[in-house]
Parts: C-alpha cells; sequence; structure tokens
C-alpha cells in the first residue's frame, strides 16, 4: 500500500473545537484533526490502491482486513501530527455509512472505543455528507448551495439547504460518472484507479475524433446516465481491436472525458433552472466527490457557474477523493449545532443524504 499522506499542517494557531475524523468506507484507512477555525491540522491517508489493482477494483474482504490492520497506526500518526492528545480533543467523529460494511464496522466500532475511553461525544458522519460539506472547509460557501456530488458510487444534484437539510433534484438510473470512468479505463488497459489514469490518457488525445453520445443531454430533469456511454466505448475497442494504437487509446479517452463532461454540464444547468424554479436560489455552485478532481470537468462547470452568475466552489483535489478531514468537519458542523449520537449506532451500507428518496 501506498505510504500515508498528509497536507501541510495550518500555519496559524488554531481554535477549539478539535475533532477527531474516521473515514473507512472504502478502500482508503484515514484519520485527520480539523479545528473550528477550519484550519487542517492533520489528514493522514493510507490508500489500498497497490493491494486492489491486481483485482482491478475494490475487493471488500481485502479492503476490511486493511482497515483492520492499519486503523490504530492511522488514528495515532493524525494526533502526532496534529500535536495533540486525546484528552485535547472535543469530540469523535467516523464514517458510519453509505459504503462497504466491513471497513464501515471498523472505523466505526474505532471511533465509538476512542470516545468512550476519552470520555468524548461521538458523532456518526453520513460519508456523502463529508463529500457534502467539503467545500466549506474553504470560507465563503454559504447556505443553501447546488451540490453536484460525482464519484465512483455516487452521482447526484442536491439543493444543500442546511445542516442536515438536502433536497435531492436528480441521480443516475445506472452507473455512476466516476464508476464509468473506471470501467472505461480498464477497457482501454489505463490500469487502476481509472479516473486519473484516463485523465492523464486524454490530455494528447482529440476529442473530436471519435463521436461518443452524451446520454440524456437534452432531456428534461437532471437525471444521469453512463451505461450506454460505457457501451460505446466498449463497442469500439472491439471495433479496433488489437489493431488499436496509443494514439486510439488517447482520442479514446479524450472523447470519453468529454461526453462525461457535457453531461454533467447539461443535467447540472437543469438542476439550476429547478432550484429556481422551486424559489431556491443558491449561493454557489459546489462540485464534490473523486470526480471533481478532473480539470477538464472543473473548467465546464466553472464556465456554467459563471453564465448563473455564480461561483464554482471545489474542495482542492486532495480533499474530492476519500479523507477524514471531511468527516472531522461534517462532525463539527454537527457538534457546535448539539447534536451527538450514541454509542450503539449502528453501520450502514445504505444511507441517502435525502430520506425522501431511497
Amino acid at each position: 500500500m501506498a505510504p500515508p499522506q498528509s497536507p501541510p499542517r495550518h500555519p496559524a494557531p488554531p481554535q477549539r473545537p478539535f475533532v477527531l475524523g474516521i473515514e473507512t468506507s472504502c478502500d482508503e484507512t484515514a484519520a485527520a484533526v480539523v479545528a473550528a477555525d477550519r484550519s487542517i491540522l492533520s489528514n493522514v491517508i493510507l490508500s489500498q490502491t497497490a493491494l486492489h489493482a491486481v483485482h482491478g477494483g475494490v475487493v471488500p474482504e481485502i479492503a476490511a482486513r486493511a482497515h483492520l490492520d492499519h486503523i490504530d497506526r492511522i488514528v495515532t500518526q493524525a494526533l502526532e501530527q496534529a500535536s495533540l492528545s486525546l484528552n485535547d480533543l472535543d469530540a469523535v467523529a467516523a464514517t458510519v455509512g453509505p459504503g462497504l460494511i466491513g471497513g464501515l464496522i471498523v472505523g466505526a466500532m474505532t471511533g465509538k472505543a476512542i470516545a468512550l475511553a476519552a470520555g468524548l461525544p461521538f458523532i456518526a458522519v453520513n460519508h456523502l455528507e463529508g463529500h457534502a460539506l467539503s467545500a466549506r472547509l474553504a470560507p465563503g460557501v454559504a447556505y443553501p448551495y447546488l451540490l453536484l456530488l460525482v464519484s465512483g458510487g455516487h452521482c447526484q444534484l442536491l439543493v444543500v439547504e442546511g445542516l442536515g437539510t438536502y433536497h435531492r433534484l436528480g441521480g443516475t438510473i445506472d452507473d455512476a460518472a466516476g464508476e464509468a470512468f473506471d470501467k472505461t479505463a480498464k477497457l482501454l488497459g489505463l490500469g487502476y484507479p481509472g479516473g486519473p489514469a484516463l485523465e492523464r490518457s486524454a490530455v494528447t488525445g482529440d476529442p473530436r475524433r471519435f463521436a461518443l453520445p452524451q446520454p440524456l443531454v437534452g432531456r428534461p430533469g437532471c437525471d444521469f446516465s453512463f451505461s450506454g456511454l460505457k457501451t460505446a466505448v466498449r463497442q469500439l475497442v472491439e471495433r479496433l481491436g488489437s489493431d488499436a494504437t496509443a494514439r486510439d487509446v488517447a482520442d479514446i479517452s479524450a472523447a470519453f472525458q468529454a461526453a462525461v463532461a457535457a453531461v454533467l454540464v447539461d443535467r447540472t444547468r437543469h438542476a439550476l433552472a429547478m432550484a429556481d424554479e422551486r424559489g431556491l436560489r443558491p449561493t454557489a455552485l459546489v462540485v464534490a466527490g473523486g470526480v471533481a478532481a478532473n480539470q477538464l470537468i472543473r473548467r465546464r462547470l466553472t464556465e456554467l457557474a459563471a453564465a448563473h452568475g455564480l461561483a464554482l466552489a471545489a474542495p482542492p483535489p486532495a480533499l474530492c477523493t476519500d479523507n477524514a478531514a471531511m468527516i472531522a468537519w461534517a462532525g463539527l458542523e454537527h457538534f457546535r449545532a448539539g447534536h451527538v449520537d450514541r454509542l450503539d449506532v449502528a453501520a450502514r451500507p445504505r444511507w441517502p443524504l435525502d430520506p425522501r428518496v431511497a
């Protein structure tokens, strides 16, 4: 596995409360400490990419065992880098869903054990809410805002009206965008994780050479569909066969990336109109989740936001993929609002942000 990484600590003196966050919902074992003034005092991430690369995707049993093997060390490292002890913390937050149940149990039980031993409040965090609130780690993002949450397992548009109040306007009817990136990269032989590999391949490609579909573009509403796009790439790869060149791969990568960007922009444009019709005027357009690290998608969404008189707010790339700083921050927002959880709260493999949408 890759060595754990942490960004430099905030240079200014941090302000209480201090919250420890733990994230183990998929294939990153992570712990972080965040302060009330948005200082990220530590953000340690141990990637399991090498463990899963040979399988072409995340194996839940392997992920859970790796979390169990490393979580104590990662938490200790996060506290050491923050120059804090358990006695200095004000609360502990951990992801309890949605995600892979084995990993969720490891992180949740670790968080509960620390909270119990240190006499601290425990906050059960929705992983999607961590992404949803991650843009607020930078100052200036006020409620309400329109959120495009786009990752390997999720693709949805929501109005974030306030802490704990999320109104979903649309979501994917099949694959998530990040999943489509990973599977397309695998078809092209680009390796795992697929999103960053495909983006690198697309840099030298011509997005206009191959015509790929842009599912649901121009249709009413703001739902997403990526299965047809993925199928079109597979058929193209099969047609080229063993004659495919490195240029072919780069051009297909560029065409695929451009198609996904067009779909995301079109669906988000419709969501902005829907929010306006309902009297929900957002203060910003926020994009979060692993796919939000893609630079072409960021540029296209920046242009869309500007056309509607909004700013695009996006976490830095390091905070787009799974991390514990966003979990600590979500926990901190709930802690300041007086929201804490019992220690018998259960891990949940499914947990929609909008409870009206299953």
